[in-house]
C-alpha cells in the first residue's frame, strides 16, 4: 500500500529594493503550485531624511515579515546603472530589507533582474508591464488585485522565479547569517 506523503506549504517573500518605493509580493507554495497572498509596496516619497526612509524600510519589512511568516526571501540585486549615487542608495535600502529578513532568521536569495525577467517571460529584457501581464496570468490575478505600481509585481516576479528555482541547483547568493553574508561579499566590503 502506498502512503501519500503531505505537501508542505511554503511561504515566499519577494522585494524589490526601492528608496522612494520598495515593492513586496508574497507567494504561498503547495508543491508545484504557487498563488499570491499579497503584495503592495513601501510609499517612503513623502520621507525627506534618507535615514528615516531606511528605518522605515527596516520597521514595515520586519513587519511584513511577522505578518505573513515567510520561509524564504527573494531579494532582487540591484543592477548597475551609471548613477553612482543611486547605486549606492538602492544598495542601502537592500541591506536594510536584507537584515530584517536575517533578524528573524529567514533565508535570503538574491536574483539579476534579467533572471527573474527571463523566468517569468523567457526574454531578459522584458518590460515591467510584460512582466506584470505573465503574473497576473500565471497567478490568476484579477484586475483589480493587481497593484497599479510596478514595484509590487516586480517583487511578486522575484518570489515567483524563487517558487520555479526551488529544489534546482542555484548560482544565486544565498545568506543564512551575518557571517555568511560578510563572507560571501567579501570582494564588495574591501571595494
Amino acid at each position: 500500500m502506498r502512503t501519500i506523503k503531505p505537501q508542505i506549504e511554503k511561504i515566499v517573500l519577494g522585494i524589490d529594493p526601492g528608496t522612494n518605493v520598495m515593492g513586496y509580493g508574497v507567494l504561498r507554495v503547495m508543491g508545484n503550485k504557487a498563488e499570491m497572498v499579497a503584495m503592495g509596496v513601501i510609499n517612503m516619497l513623502k520621507m525627506h531624511d534618507p535615514y528615516l526612509r531606511l528605518g522605515h524600510i527596516f520597521e514595515r519589512v520586519t513587519g511584513i515579515i511577522d505578518e505573513y511568516k515567510p520561509d524564504e526571501m527573494a531579494i532582487e540585486a540591484p543592477f548597475f546603472g551609471k548613477n553612482v549615487q543611486s547605486m549606492l542608495k538602492l544598495g542601502r535600502a537592500q541591506g536594510v530589507a536584507i537584515a530584517a529578513a536575517i533578524q528573524r532568521d529567514i533565508p535570503i536569495t538574491e536574483y539579476e533582474p534579467k533572471k527573474i525577467k527571463v523566468a517569468i517571460t523567457g526574454n531578459g529584457a522584458a518590460s515591467k508591464q510584460q512582466v506584470a501581464g505573465m503574473l497576473q496570468r500565471m497567478l490568476h490575478i484579477s484586475d483589480d488585485d493587481l497593484h497599479v505600481q510596478m514595484d509590487a509585481t516586480d517583487a511578486l516576479g522575484a518570489a515567483y522565479c524563487h517558487f520555479l528555482q526551488m529544489g534546482r541547483p542555484s548560482s544565486e547568493r544565498r545568506f543564512k547569517s551575518w557571517k555568511d553574508f560578510v563572507n560571501k561579499n567579501a570582494e564588495r566590503i574591501k571595494s
